[in-house]
């Protein structure tokens, strides 16, 4: 397939009207992407509002794919399965589909693409490209850093993932759950998840699969080695969600191959696009540690408590936060689509 190339302004299609639906219009008003229309589609026709803008939402048939040329789609925190319902027809009329849900992500024909990592992949993309999981993205932006200059040979995260990763019922349901349990001492709905969330945390949020895995445990080891094209990488991950509205927030230890100290890796992360690095020294809000409060609503992932192994030289341990809504999801979409619209410049 000829890589389509793009002649701005251009023609965006966001479909899902979710969550993650309108941080996608919200970030592509506030990066003043260059669009001549954006057009949103999702399963009925209504209006939506998004930062006190009022957006017509249209109902998703192939015909509404007609002069699209990058075609958003929000994913399982949106429209489920859309990509795979409507992802040919959108094609067959010209699109190009940035997916964010799960359907792509390991088909060995679309690129797997964070764009401060592997924008790279881009150039052969066959008219599909996928956003990687919430917790993949934020942890493998400072990740990815620290492997380019010293090569990471394995990777032990265990997450603290949002409820709104979860959809927006789920954000909902914390709201319920807290304020029975602080009223009554009890809750007398789950909602979507199976335990109570409130004053909690699970680890049994997600499908466990093969050797006692999750399913979102066996998406960061798959994705991370296809993002970062290296499956010699060891990645062993422990998912847990916890009762915060936003933000996903994660313990990473990395194990290199030449001797790196914690001086040289907050260094590499001042350095780095995407990552903000938030310490004494670079206090965020005045606060001295990456926390979801400060990186809701943020672009970069926060990084902070950067120390070393007391028993292994070449290796270091940091804690990461990022909104999940934002370079977990939408962020990343929109960037990609950056990098489209860039790489048709004469």
């Amino acid at each position: 397939m000829k890589i389509k190339k793009f002649k701005a302004p251009v023609t965006v299609a966001v479909v899902g009207a979710g969550a993650v639906g309108k941080e996608m219009i919200r970030i592509l008003e506030q990066r003043k992407f260059p669009y001549k229309e954006i057009r949103v589609l999702a399963r009925s026709s209504r209006i939506i509002q998004v930062d006190g803008k009022s957006y017509q939402v249209l109902e998703t048939t192939p015909d509404a794919f007609n002069g699209v040329d990058i075609a958003l789609f929000a994913g399982t925190e949106g429209e489920k399965g859309a990509a795979v319902t409507f992802g040919k027809e959108a094609i067959r009329r010209g699109a190009v589909l940035i997916d964010n849900g799960s359907d792509y992500r390991m088909d060995p024909k679309v690129p797997l693409v964070i764009p401060e990592i592997n924008e790279h992949d881009l150039a052969w993309h066959q008219g599909i490209i996928a956003n990687p999981n919430c917790t993949t993205a934020a942890m493998l932006v400072p990740v990815a850093a620290i492997h380019r200059k010293v090569g990471v040979k394995k990777i032990v995260i265990s997450t603290y993932q949002a409820v709104s990763g979860a959809g927006a019922k789920a954000v909902e349901d914390l709201k319920v759950q807290s304020k029975e349990h602080l009223e009554k001492g009890a809750v007398s709905d789950f909602g979507v998840f199976p335990d109570q969330i409130a004053f909690n945390v699970l680890t049994n949020n997600w499908k466990i699969e093969e050797d006692g895995y999750s399913n979102e445990e066996l998406k960061i080891i798959k994705e991370t080695h296809k993002i970062m094209g290296d499956k010699k990488i060891q990645v062993v991950p422990t998912t847990v969600r916890v009762p915060v509205y936003n933000a996903h927030s994660e313990s990473v230890y990395i194990e290199t191959k030449k001797k790196i100290t914690p001086a040289q890796a907050a260094q590499i992360f001042l350095k780095t696009p995407g990552v903000r690095l938030v310490d004494e020294k670079h206090p965020l809000e005045g606060k001295t540690c990456p926390m979801p409060i400060l990186a809701s609503g943020k672009d970069d992932v926060l990084v902070g408590r950067i120390r070393k192994d007391l028993f292994n030289p070449k290796a270091l341990v940091f804690w990461a936060v990022g909104d999940n809504l934002r370079k977990g999801a939408a962020l990343n979409a929109v960037q990609i689509a950056e990098c489209l619209v860039e790489r048709s410049r004469p």
